[in-house]
């Protein structure tokens, strides 16, 4: 038996026994008989009539134990650590004799174990390479000087025999996610952040400058990132799209008059007539003030609400004859006077429609006043409606009161009258205003 121990001593051991069994195996037998009986650790083969070694490595369960390997040896076995190499020797022939065993002999290695002659020196055999090395599927080889060892490969541990993979993910190497795969591990991070340089830790990812769907502002947050619109532009139901918001649909307030939706916006328009004020406000434009009319010399401008009107200067019609502008007198000596006020003044004012009611608009005062006269008002005509009332303040003035809203565009001419009676005098007169009342279009 051959045990390793210094490469010289070990040399020598092995160098006797191969001496001896050669010796033994030279030497002729001294019986011709035929036996049947074979030595311990042999066994009769019937078949070719010879003693045939027994393997009892196969045939002895368990023959070694711990972390001793066994090695069949010719009539018995070896029970020697894993790192020992063992030289291979031919098969022995077969015994003839029971009392002799035949052993072939050993080819001489003059080199240590784990080495092979090559010329006159000793190289190192690669036990990996040639698959003589005894590592478990689960190990990778090394070779060594001499020898080999077996090692767990990296992401492995060692489990007695055998190479057991390692659950990195158990010691928390992953900021987020840890995916065990064999013999390593991955680590994965939450939607919207990304793997560091590290390939362990997970920094945030800028949607936005990675070119995010937002359709008008993108606001990055920490792992994910955030939608928003300009003014006048409501978010999609997406989370993504910017809808323009029709502003004017929310109100009809918004706008004096008309109000026009725009992408992102709202204006406000006004009508013919009317300027924008303040972006919203209709201001009535004085077209007379402005010299925009298109009214001739004989002609005076009134300015109205959404417009003008170009009246005649000579308004008064027979039996009237013109003493002013705006005044007509009607002689005492004309046979058609009689039943008519004396003196009529024509008078022009605008209002708007829908105006609240009761409404004051327009003051009536008398300028002459005879003494010891009692002066009433009544609206003498143009009043058929009944849209209109007088309420007299005093002896020498009333007020037109809006009785009923009206709506424009519309005309309405009065004739406002103030009776004088003086019952000491018998003194009875009367005149009258004539008041042309423009209604506007619209409620401004």
């Amino acid at each position: 038996m051959c045990v390793r121990m210094r490469p010289m001593y070990l040399l020598v051991f092995c160098m006797c026994i191969s001496v001896f069994l050669q010796r033994a195996i030279s030497q002729p037998p001294t019986e011709t008989d035929t036996y049947t009986e074979c030595t311990d650790g042999y066994h009769w083969d019937p078949q070719i009539q010879h003693c045939k070694d027994i393997n009892e490595c196969e045939t002895i369960p368990e023959a070694c134990k711990g972390e001793m390997k066994c090695f069949n040896h010719y009539g018995g076995y070896l029970c020697l650590p894993r790192s020992v190499g063992v030289m291979s020797v031919n098969e022995p022939p077969n015994q003839i004799h029971p009392n002799l065993e035949n052993v072939a002999s050993e080819p001489f290695n003059p080199c240590p174990t784990g080495f092979e002659p090559l010329g006159d020196s000793c190289v190192d055999v690669d036990e990996c390479k040639q698959d003589t090395h005894d590592c478990q599927p689960s190990q990778e080889c090394f070779n060594t000087e001499g020898s080999f060892t077996c090692q767990c490969p990296d992401g492995y541990r060692k489990v007695g025999t055998e190479c057991i993979d390692i659950d990195e993910c158990r010691y928390r190497y992953c900021q987020h996610r840890c995916v065990n795969v064999p013999g390593s591990f991955s680590c994965q991070c939450e939607p919207g952040f990304q793997l560091a340089s590290n390939n362990r830790s997970c920094i945030d990812v800028d949607e936005c400058g990675m070119g995010a769907p937002c359709s008008q502002r993108c606001y990055n947050t920490y792992g994910t990132f955030l939608c928003r619109c300009e003014t006048g532009y409501e978010l999609g139901p997406d989370g993504f799209a910017c809808n323009d918001i029709d502003e004017c649909s929310f109100s009809s307030y918004l706008c004096q008059y008309q109000c026009v939706n725009e992408h992102g916006k709202f204006s406000c328009i006004c009508p013919d007539g009317y300027q924008l004020l303040s972006s919203r406000l209709c201001q009535e434009i004085n077209e007379c003030e402005a010299g925009t009319h298109q009214c001739s010399d004989g002609q005076t401008c009134v300015n109205i609400h959404g417009g003008h009107k170009c009246v005649d200067t000579k308004s008064c019609q027979e039996p009237y004859i013109q003493v002013a502008d705006n005044r007509c007198v009607c002689p005492i000596t004309a046979s058609g006077c009689r039943d008519l006020p004396y003196s009529v003044v024509h008078r022009y004012m605008s209002i708007t429609s829908e105006r609240s009611v009761p409404s004051d608009i327009f003051q009536i005062q008398a300028t002459i006043v005879y003494p010891g006269a009692y002066n009433t008002f009544r609206i003498r005509s143009g009043d058929e409606n009944g849209d209109f009332y007088l309420r007299q303040i005093n002896n020498i003035s009333a007020m037109l009161v809006l009785a009923r809203a009206v709506n424009g565009p519309a005309e309405y001419v009065l004739d406002l009258e103030m009776v004088s009676v003086n019952p000491l005098a018998s003194y009875h007169s009367s005149s009258a205003l004539r008041l042309t009342v423009y209604v506007g279009p619209y409620s401004f």
